[in-house]
């Protein structure tokens, strides 16, 4: 039960997501964040108010509800007010702001809940505050109009897109999931080693995002996979020198500079890949494929390390998430050798 605290939320986010690309014909995006921030800050507070299991799960449910919204819709946002390189950027300032506010709530979290764990439910009321400054500050275009013959629907860039996403956070999100156990020699067990290699990651991402802009323009077309290439020199890092704080150092970079890239450049190219009235339902299946991504790996890498090397460490971990992204690279790229001998 403790296990659907997170997958419960992600499950209907992912149903959700999908969901709001076909309600921004009948509801306008300022109205349905309006909505999510309404959502997160009330359903996010309820566990403050009773130590009860059920209060805790319905709030994690509903928490999954705005979640679903936000990240589908942000991203429409700001393709419908942005274009072309200026898009890029500000979807890149967009990942960096989400990596800014994960540093700002968690370091905040931990002072509320020093005297009281409680305490640190506080926090979820930023989603009212988050309703406000919408209510004020993002201008109404209405809901998306559909012209002529015009349908919401995805294409094969898309699926493909989605797919590649689903590929990038099962292998990345073993940094995640697995950085705390995997330093040794001096290292092993420092919460404080794991908590800085944490920082750096988000740190990075954060960083990057900023710098989205001027890194496609030499990157191009090549962007996905060459964010996909940086996890796979930071992950070789990690598993080559776990005991070296400095070149951790520098494999959470790497794995960061990945995820800071991959996120904003793929959403991106799924805006440009579909008309305005689909941008919402493209940015919802690379959000599924992400999400899908994240809830397999442990047991996908976690099985399959077992099954290769009759044992699961965090090295073994490592190292087929390693292999697996770089054979993903190499995928992406025949794909597109095909594709343009194709025509």
């Amino acid at each position: 039960m403790i296990q659907m605290l997170v997958t419960a939320p992600t499950l209907l986010a992912m149903i959700i997501a999908i969901v709001s690309g076909w309600l921004v014909v009948r509801i306008s995006k300022k109205k349905l964040l309006l909505i999510a921030g309404f959502i997160a800050g009330t359903a996010g507070f309820l566990p403050f108010l009773a130590d009860s299991f059920l209060l805790l799960f319905v709030s994690r449910i509903l928490y999954g509800l705005a979640l679903g919204l936000a990240m589908t819709l942000n991203t429409a946002v700001v393709a419908e007010f942005f274009d072309g390189d200026e898009r890029t950027r500000m979807m890149g300032i967009q990942a960096a702001s989400v990596g800014m506010s994960m540093v700002i709530i968690t370091a905040v979290c931990g002072h509320l809940g020093a005297v009281n764990f409680k305490n640190s439910y506080y926090i979820n009321l930023i989603g009212i505050a988050a309703m406000i400054i919408i209510a004020l500050c993002l201008p109404e275009t209405g809901t998306v109009k559909i012209h002529n013959h015009e349908k919401i629907e995805i294409n094969k860039r898309v699926i493909t897109i989605s797919f590649i996403g689903l590929l990038e956070m099962m292998f990345l999100i073993t940094f995640s999931t697995n950085i705390g156990m995997h330093i040794s020699g001096a290292l092993s067990g420092s919460t404080a080693v794991s908590g800085n290699l944490i920082a750096v990651y988000s740190a990075a991402q954060i960083v990057i995002g900023l710098l989205l802009g001027a890194i496609t323009k030499i990157t191009r077309k090549n962007t996905l996979p060459a964010a996909m290439l940086l996890f796979c020199a930071g992950g070789l890092l990690l598993l080559l020198f776990p005991s070296d704080l400095i070149v951790l150092m520098a494999g959470a970079m790497l794995c960061g500079f990945s995820q800071g890239i991959f996120i904003p450049a793929a959403m991106v190219e799924v805006s440009e890949a579909v008309s305005e009235a689909s941008i919402a339902m493209a940015s919802a299946c690379l959000t599924c494929g992400v999400s899908v991504g994240q809830l397999i790996s442990p047991p996908v890498l976690n099985s399959t390390a077992n099954c290769i090397f009759g044992r699961t460490t965090t090295s073994n971990v490592f190292f087929i998430a390693v292999i697996g992204m770089f054979i993903s690279v190499l995928f992406i790229i025949g794909m597109k050798r095909f594709q343009k001998e194709m025509h």
